[in-house]
């Protein structure tokens, strides 16, 4: 196989913040694998709290660039283990897994979802993210947008009067991602709230390691609890079971699609609601998350929406939230 690297400073549309941080711009590495005369696209985007840079994940995957090169790709499962025994990061070696699932799709002539056996027909709607801000900005951008289901980040001592503000101005569906901000008897006390406001679930309500306030949290909550932070890798999934009705799986934190299949079965033999989350990745990343969509509960894919121009084309999500999967193979990625 062919490899190449390729970085992209991302433009946002508005400045995207969250209970820890702000950006304007995201950065993300871009993994080309090519063979036989296909190429396959993958991609990681660059995380502070995870210490994760585009230069970290080019430095590590350089220094395998040969074995790479050489490697026999037959199965991407493989591929993944290769990548592990290397000791690559996850975030890394997401963009290699994505884009050897692509590659793979393509050689065999098939788009992903119908290797996997599922059907492109039904699948969850995505939400649309707003991002912390002023709430008359939250507002704005919640009108900027009409969509049906909205991820609202909240993190604030202001928090039940940013979505009481919100519900003033759409009936559509709320869902809350506290990103780690919230004390147990807060999150019991706005759980109370929210619901009367419409709020389907909370995600990440406590700090990623606070499982003595999630028991407490759990027995108390009358909405469903998701686990993001809390759920990084496979081995988190069988934790968060006593503690979270369900879990938002990343493909960059867990390790691509390789391990987001194994985790997607696990997770429901556990009796877990399964979501699939984006890191503002642009469509080559979306394109992959798509793929797993028959297979998910919840769906959080819009990062590509919230740029201010795309670097790819593929799956597309049209004003109604309607999903067109592209008439091609693996992912259905293209760079523009």
């Amino acid at each position: 196989m062919k490899l190449e690297l390729k970085k992209y400073v991302l433009e946002l549309k508005h400045t995207f913040t969250i209970s820890r941080e702000s950006h304007d711009t995201q950065d993300t590495l871009i993994a080309c694998l090519s063979l036989e005369g296909h190429t396959g696209f993958g991609e990681s985007t660059s995380n502070p709290y995870y210490k994760v840079t585009f230069e970290s994940m080019k430095a590590e995957i350089e220094a395998i660039r040969t074995d790479i090169e050489n490697f026999d790709l037959q199965d991407p499962s493989e591929f993944h283990l290769f990548l592990k025994e290397k000791g690559l990061s996850n975030f890394s070696i997401c963009a290699l897994d994505l884009a050897a699932h692509d590659l793979f799709g393509k050689l065999k002539g098939k788009p992903l979802y119908e290797i996997w056996g599922t059907s492109s027909e039904k699948y969850p709607i995505t939400n649309f993210t707003i991002g912390l801000d002023s709430v008359e900005k939250m507002v704005e951008k919640m009108k900027e947008q009409a969509w049906p289901i909205y991820k609202i980040k909240l993190g604030t001592n202001d928090d039940l009067k940013i979505v009481q503000e919100l519900r003033k101005h759409t009936n559509s569906v709320f869902r809350v991602d506290a990103n780690c901000a919230w004390e147990p008897e807060k999150a019991i006390e706005l759980c109370r709230e929210l619901k009367r406001l419409g709020v389907e679930f909370i995600e990440q309500p406590l700090h990623a390691d606070n499982w003595e306030g999630m028991k407490l949290l759990k027995k108390e909550a009358v909405l469903p609890l998701i686990a993001d932070e809390s759920c990084i890798v496979e081995e988190d999934v069988e934790k968060c079971a006593g503690y979270f009705d369900g879990i938002n799986i990343k493909l960059t934190k867990c390790g691509g699609l390789t391990p987001a299949l194994r985790v997607i079965k696990k997770a429901k033999e556990l009796g877990l609601k399964v979501m699939v989350g984006c890191m503002t990745e642009s469509t080559v990343g979306i394109s992959a998350i798509a793929q797993l969509l028959p297979q998910l509960d919840y769906v959080d894919m819009d990062g590509a929406m919230l740029l201010k121009g795309d670097i790819a084309e593929g799956v597309q999500i049209l004003p109604d939230a309607t999903v067109i999967f592209p008439q091609k193979n693996g992912s259905g990625v293209k760079l523009l």
